[in-house]
């Protein structure tokens, strides 16, 4: 028997979550079972905990969208037990049962080697938020983005992936502009590296203008909506955006003109169904570049009896940096 936080739903559609006790036969089916040493929690998550489920797809449930730890048993040649594994996206914590559990079970597809340099704690005070930091940062750089051409902005900047993006940039060398709208937030964006702070407040005032003045190299976009909007028309020449967040909305009041006379480039980032080898390369690049001295700044602990508050918490935008759930703990 192992502890677990379970979602239930009852016929009147109202949802409660507890932590409880249940067996290995619960598990769904897959070819590795883990046993789960960290999760997090990620805007999603609260959407899963929250009332109606959100993304839940059936009940009782198990939420969680990423987790790390070490392999207990498989079927699958490419892992053996005592193996250090970590897991992102695929649906893990919606429609599959996730890391909020002792224990987990899934497809040996959906699994990551932990890269040298990087052990489960330190993978999960990263996780999601960070691989999607990663993966914007890497994307910029394929679209051209170089250290000393101006400064980067980062929305968002005081969330899990803002915050990691905030302290890979600035590791690589970049200048470091970060979007916040909480003034107690400025001084923990520049313990990670951030030279610039920018209010909310100048990105959410309405223009007409579809341009403005030529300001930012490269963005990473966590909150999207009329914010996103705004960014793309202060881009520079050639610039790229990495959008990856909805907290702003899904809806993009924009026009063609960013695109059309500045060539400006917008990149979705999707951290759900990423190729093995991009989730590997970006795993690598976070051990390299992302400095873990600066991890600890962003980590608030949790435990499994947490999350059901910190689920409302993260909705309301309270949540600082990255909450790292010891489901042992």
């Amino acid at each position: 028997m192992f502890n677990a936080l379970i979602v239930e739903k009852d016929d009147e559609g109202k949802t409660s979550a507890s932590v409880q006790q249940i067996g290995e036969d619960r598990l769904p089916d897959g070819e590795v079972t883990v046993a789960v040493e960290y999760s997090t929690v990620n805007y999603k998550d609260g959407l899963c905990l929250g009332p109606g489920g959100g993304l839940v797809r059936n009940y009782p449930h198990i939420p969680g969208i990423d987790f790390a730890g070490t392999v207990e048993s498989s079927d699958d040649p490419r892992y053996k037990a005592g193996d250090k594994v970590v897991l992102t996206g695929w649906r893990v914590g919606e429609a599959h049962w996730g890391g909020y559990s002792q224990k987990a079970r899934v497809k040996a597809d959906w699994l990551v080697p932990l890269p040298d340099g990087l052990d489960a704690k330190q993978a999960m005070a990263v996780g999601t938020a960070g691989f999607t930091a990663m993966l914007s940062v890497m994307a910029l750089e394929d679209h051209g983005l170089t250290p000393g051409n101006g400064p980067v902005l980062v929305t968002g900047a005081a969330g899990g992936v803002g915050s990691v993006a905030t302290a890979i940039l600035a590791n690589l060398g970049y200048e470091v502009a970060a979007v916040t709208g909480r003034p107690e937030t400025e001084d923990y964006l520049k313990s990670l590296g951030a030279t610039q702070i920018v209010p909310r407040a100048e990105l959410n005032e309405t223009t007409k203008r579809p341009l403005e003045g030529e300001t930012w190299s490269g963005c990473v976009d966590a909150v999207g909506g009329e914010m996103l909007a705004r960014v793309l028309g202060q881009m520079k020449y050639g610039a790229s955006v990495a959008a990856v967040g909805l907290a702003g909305g899904a809806k993009l009041p924009a026009t063609v003109i960013p695109f059309l006379l500045r060539g400006v480039n917008l990149l979705g980032i999707d951290s759900v169904m990423q190729p093995y080898d991009n989730r590997l390369r970006a795993w690598e690049r976070v051990a390299k570049d992302l400095p873990m001295d600066k991890l600890e700044a962003m980590i608030q602990p949790a435990t499994l009896s947490d999350l059901p508050q910190l689920g409302e918490d993260i909705l309301k935008g309270q949540v600082k940096g990255r909450v790292l759930v010891d489901v042992n703990g």
